[in-house]
């Protein structure tokens, strides 16, 4: 399966805009944008989208009895797999759904269900520093070009994120 992908400047966000193309009828997809004004995290809490990092969604179709706790260290799983071909440093899944490089979030999943009908969808918003590390206060973080000490490229991360979850929903 090729997912679709649907990119914008700006969206409130992009797990938002998940949500409303499964409402529209796609059983698939990413989300992309540069910008969000409303990024989600974990119990509510906001998710900081400085210019330059990487924000997206990815939402596909589930198996209603699939227990999502155990989707949520899989996909942690995924992104630390592809973050480790960039970083050298110790890369560490905190629970329970950030990345942390040194003991400093360097990523952020937000995973989601949505019964539409009759079809149980999960939509995933990945967050990763890229160029700049928000500030939060109590909990160091880092970006991607800081601790590999060169410039990534975002598309070509993308890319290969895409390319893992494509072959994982296959």
């Amino acid at each position: 399966m090729v997912l679709k992908k649907f990119k914008y400047k700006k969206v409130s966000s992009t797990n938002e805009i998940a949500m409303q193309k499964i409402r529209q009828g796609y059983k698939s997809g990413v989300i992309i944008s540069d910008k969000q004004t409303r990024g989600r995290g974990q119990h509510g809490k906001k998710w900081i989208s400085n210019k330059g990092n990487l924000f997206f969604s990815i939402f596909f179709i589930i198996n209603k009895k699939i227990q999502i706790s155990r989707l949520v260290i899989s996909n942690l799983r995924i992104i630390k797999k592809i973050l480790s071909n960039y970083i050298k440093s110790k890369i560490k899944i905190k629970r329970p759904n950030d990345i942390t490089v040194n003991k400093k979030k360097i990523c952020g999943i937000l995973n989601e269900t949505l019964f539409y009908n009759d079809l149980k969808f999960l939509v995933i918003g990945i967050g990763i520093n890229i160029v700049s590390s928000p500030n939060i206060r109590g909990y160091p973080t880092t970006n991607l070009n800081e601790v590999t000490n060169r410039r990534v490229s975002k598309t070509k991360l993308l890319n290969k994120i895409i390319k893992a979850f494509d072959i994982k929903i296959k």
